[in-house]
């Protein structure tokens, strides 16, 4: 019998700037996603909850909470991009260029923008990206760039049992 073990994601060495990584999992967004995330968040903008509300305005429905896009977006990037993070250090230059409604389903795509060592942490690297969201459309619907600390291969929680038990045998 063969162990086949799952996918660990993307550590600080394997990133090369210029490289695009289209994200496998898509997700369609449901009105329950919209209503939940919005109540979670104490956002009170109707046009996001309100059937009746958002119907009366220009796109005649509900807009999805563009926190919510974000999040989804982000949420999709991790087994590529953080899948091994240390920490998140920055999202910057959020745009959000068409709207996203109940019922798209969304996809994305990062590309590599920076790679560096870290000069305070010997065992991560930090990563930039930028990210693309789009519908099923293909129209961009949100974009963002993002840095993170990355662990280097053989570091983090993941391997600390197994640099424990080597120590001790």
């Amino acid at each position: 019998m063969t162990t086949h073990h799952g996918w660990q994601g993307h550590f600080y060495e394997d990133f090369v700037v210029d490289d695009v990584y289209e994200h496998a999992l898509g997700r369609t967004v449901t009105t329950t996603d919209n209503i939940w995330f919005t109540l979670l968040t104490q956002n009170t903008a109707p046009v996001h909850f309100d059937h009746e509300y958002a119907a009366r305005t220009e796109f005649g429905k509900p807009l999805v909470n563009s926190a919510f896009t974000l999040a989804l977006v982000v949420g999709q990037t991790v087994p590529d991009i953080s899948q091994n993070v240390f920490a998140n250090l920055s999202w910057t230059d959020v745009m959000l260029p068409n709207p996203v409604f109940e019922g798209d389903t969304l996809h994305s795509r990062s590309t590599v923008t920076g790679v560096r060592e870290s000069a305070s942490r010997p065992q991560v690297g930090i990563v930039s990206v930028f990210t693309e969201g789009f519908n099923q459309s293909g129209k961009v619907v949100i974009s963002f760039r993002r840095s993170v600390m990355v662990y280097k291969r053989g570091f983090g929680p993941r391997f600390q049992n197994a640099k424990e038990t080597e120590s001790h045998v």
